[in-house]
């Protein structure tokens, strides 16, 4: 087991090493620059539909579910322990700077996150059964031109997809839960398995209307609980933010020499820094690995664009707001360095734990554990539908996802009583072998987001137009 080990460590440095960083910044670079920057233009617009009436019905266009429910289901998947223990890992293996970097990598992301799902929403199908079936699979079999080239790295993204699902998205998760819970509750971990296993099993078997009904009610709910909360331990902490920003921003960028060559150290450190933070800013909003897309392909729209714009937002939620308030309360409160009893370093939850409780008291460790109680079961629940769709189009067939949604929720089980060191670092490399084909996908289909989001402009800047005229009105008919 430990060479295995060893074995999967090494594997899991290498995908996530230089070369993955780059393709992952470099295609959300080189999208959005292919996009005009049009994606950050219209955050506002996106955030604004996002949040809009008309996102909550199914009142344009087919699909399952409502453009709103879309997007909380996909952020369910995301919204998850990396937002907690991964931001916290970061901060502690990359140092601070880390930060920086997953705040660099979110920005371009947004671009990858738009292109991914616009494109799964442009090619997908309706199944036997009249559902909605589609994500980066579908878009390679039908977009790229060469069928064998689409055909294998559709092949390839979905086999992904259902072993990350039962990793990043089932067993880690069960496993950060009822850790969490027996280390601040002393809850034995097998009747954590039984409850979640059951809650999930209730939940799931229903499809993806049950799982978006639950994610539209507990994804904004909780989100708004965490950042809340976070917001409370950085005001306390308030006079050491300034020296928390100018640490993270220093160490991000870090020209100091640690030994050997000043050159060498440079790159080391940010290095380091960069790999991290991309790393585990990847882990935590997805952006670039496709999955999101999935869960897009339902969505009730009439333009692939529109609903691309809402489910990009995911980005912002998840990296720009949510780990961002992990990432300040953990910088301002003094705890990075912090050891244990024993004398080992905090990390992961430890240190987030220990950062609420500088400002919360011993409620601190309580809120930091329902945060993320909530937040990896809403990603058991968004990952079970990526995963199925994944495993309905290998199969090529709907037939056998109710055996997949009762394996799935049983499995919950295993991850809540079993050591999971292995399983961590093999979801990690799941994580990124799902990523090459879907960005090779979207660098392939580059031209065609491009022409959609650019065809779609006149309707954005019709809407400002208007806005502007009724806000001239109004002030006439004041004077």
């Amino acid at each position: 087991m430990e060479q295995l080990n060893a074995i999967i460590t090494k594997i899991d440095d290498f995908v996530w090493g230089p070369v993955m960083l780059i393709l992952l910044v470099g295609t959300g670079i080189f999208l959005t620059i292919r996009t005009r920057f049009l994606t950050w233009r219209n955050l506002g617009y996106a955030l604004k539909s996002t949040l809009s009436k008309e996102a909550r019905t199914k009142s344009r266009g087919e699909g399952d579910v409502s453009p709103f429910s879309a997007l909380t289901t996909a952020l369910a998947a995301t919204i998850g322990t990396g937002n907690i223990v991964g931001v916290a890992t970061a901060m502690v293996s990359g140092e601070p700077g880390a930060l920086v970097w997953m705040w660099i990598s979110a920005a371009f992301g947004l671009t990858s996150k738009f292109s991914e799902c616009m494109l799964a929403i442009k090619y997908r199908e309706v199944n036997e059964k009249g559902e909605m079936s589609g994500g980066p699979m579908y878009t390679m079999k039908k977009g790229i031109k060469n069928k064998t080239l689409g055909s294998a790295l559709a092949w390839l993204f979905a086999l992904f997809a259902v072993i990350a699902s039962f990793g990043i998205g089932n067993m880690t998760q069960g496993n950060s839960i009822s850790g969490a819970l027996h280390a601040t509750f002393h809850i034995p971990t097998w009747i954590t398995g039984i409850v979640i296993t059951v809650l999930a099993l209730l939940i799931i078997v229903g499809g993806i209307k049950s799982i978006s009904k639950v994610s539209s009610v507990v994804v904004p709910v909780m989100a708004i609980f965490y950042v809340i909360c976070g917001l409370i331990v950085i005001v306390g902490n308030i006079a050491n933010l300034p020296s928390g920003l100018a640490m993270i921003f220093k160490m991000a960028f870090s020209v100091e020499a640690v030994g050997g060559g000043l050159c060498g150290s440079i790159v080391a450190s940010m290095m380091n820094a960069m790999r991290y933070g991309v790393a585990r800013g990847v882990f935590s909003n997805e952006a670039g690995m496709g999955s999101a897309a999935i869960t897009a392909a339902a969505a009730t729209t009439d333009n692939p664009v529109r609903q691309g714009y809402i489910n990009m937002t995911g980005t912002f939620w998840d990296t720009i707001v949510v780990c961002t308030i992990t990432g300040l309360a953990i910088a301002s409160s003094g705890v990075l360095g912090m050891t244990d009893s024993a004398g080992e370093f905090l990390t992961g939850s430890d240190i987030t734990i220990a950062a609420f409780k500088t400002v919360l008291g011993t409620s601190g460790g309580w809120l930091v554990t329902i945060g993320i109680t909530l937040f990896a079961f809403s990603t058991i629940l968004g990952w079970e539908y990526h995963g199925e769709k994944a495993f309905e189009y290998l199969l090529g067939t709907h037939k056998y996802n109710m055996f997949y949604r009762v394996l799935f929720s049983l499995v919950v089980y295993i991850g809540c009583t079993q050591t999971l060191n292995l399983v961590w670092s093999f979801s990690d490399i799941a994580n990124a072998l799902m990523a090459i084909p879907n960005l090779i996908c979207m660098l392939i289909l580059s031209k065609e987001v491009a022409q959609a989001i650019k065809a779609f402009q006149p309707e954005i800047d019709n809407r400002h137009t208007e806005k502007r005229s009724e806000q001239n009105t109004y002030v006439q008919d004041v004077k």
